[in-house]
């Protein structure tokens, strides 16, 4: 049976899910739905039978969907998720959840009263080298974790606007502290520092912070440190995760994973494509009902979702600020 599949949102990730979808096995792209017709269009134009909305609603009533991907920024969630959940259809969302917890809160609350399948873009879960770090971890005693996200202005104007994108932590930097919750377990509280160096003199309506960084107290009693700042030229950047325990260093980055113990350093390449992976989770758990390979979903989303917003909640208050149950 071919599973045809909708895409609400048309920017950059749409078509990355697009085209691996594309090219999976009994599944067709059979809708794509945009801010405009010519949106909608210029994205569906790329898959063959695939047609054009500028309404969710529309799409939804015209096509049988048997699951939505949904690309689109922080700000844009308002009602999507819960049309989709009234309407019973497996979706799989982009991070980050939203601007801030209310709106994920109130999705997580009708999933509950409402199960459907669910997956989170978190796409580093998805990559061989975060298993063989989640392996390597076993049986170690994590004393601390570092991690940094630094990097350039991104170009969407909604990417700058803290009412748009969160800001950099929240809708960035997000990656880093899921895979900080899935390697190294919960956590409890966070005390951040955030501030305006450089962007708002270069670029008109900035009002996210370029720089910030986050203390964070986990269950186990490690801390963790995460970073980033957004004031870098566009060629210059880093992304990692490391590790400090009593065996050594476990230094994580998108490309590779390496292992400094005793003197030794090994390195683990990392060339896989994690998105194909987290598609062929969530494609499996749509077609048989068996989830157990999605690594994230809404309800595990939510918990990395809160950690961030209560990030941003420490810098405006300048305190420590627990992080809520989900």
């Amino acid at each position: 049976m071919t599973l045809n599949i909708g895409i609400v949102g048309t920017g950059w990730f749409s078509k990355v899910h697009g085209d691996i979808l594309a090219e999976t096995e009994g599944v067709r792209v059979a809708a794509a739905c945009g801010t405009s017709m010519e949106k909608a269009n210029a994205l569906a134009s790329r898959y063959p039978g695939a047609k054009g909305y500028d309404s969710l609603t529309a799409m939804l009533d015209s096509e049988r969907l048997d699951a939505v991907y949904l690309c689109i920024p922080p700000m844009s969630h308002e009602g999507v998720e819960t049309e989709l959940i009234a309407r019973g259809i497996p979706f799989l969302v982009e991070k980050p959840l939203g601007v801030n917890l209310d709106g994920p809160r109130r999705i997580l609350e009708q999933l509950r009263q409402s199960p459907v399948m669910t997956s989170v873009g978190y796409h580093f879960r998805y990559k061989q080298s975060v298993a063989q770090l989640k392996e390597l971890l076993q049986g170690q005693t994590i004393g601390m974790a570092l991690g940094a996200w630094m990097g350039s202005m991104p170009g969407v104007g909604w990417w700058r606007k803290q009412e748009g994108s969160g800001g950099q932590f929240i809708e960035q930097t997000t990656h880093l502290v899921d895979l900080l919750r899935y390697t190294a377990g919960e956590v409890e509280e966070v005390y951040a520092a955030y501030g305006d160096r450089i962007v708002k003199g270069q670029h008109e309506g900035v009002t996210v912070p370029d720089v910030g960084t986050v203390t964070l107290k986990l269950s186990s009693g490690a801390i963790a440190n995460i970073s980033n700042t957004c004031v870098l030229p566009g060629a210059v950047g880093e992304i990692g995760l490391s590790f400090y325990t009593e065996q050594g260093i476990l230094a994580w980055d998108p490309d590779k994973l390496e292992v400094k113990n005793n003197g030794v350093s090994t390195s683990y390449s990392s060339t896989d494509n994690p998105y194909a992976a987290e598609t062929a989770a969530f494609i499996h758990a749509v077609r048989t009902g068996d989830a157990s390979r999605i690594r994230s979903d809404y309800a595990d989303a939510v918990r990395t979702q809160a950690v961030t917003c209560a990030a941003l909640e420490s810098s405006l208050s300048g305190k420590p600020v627990p992080v809520p149950a989900m």
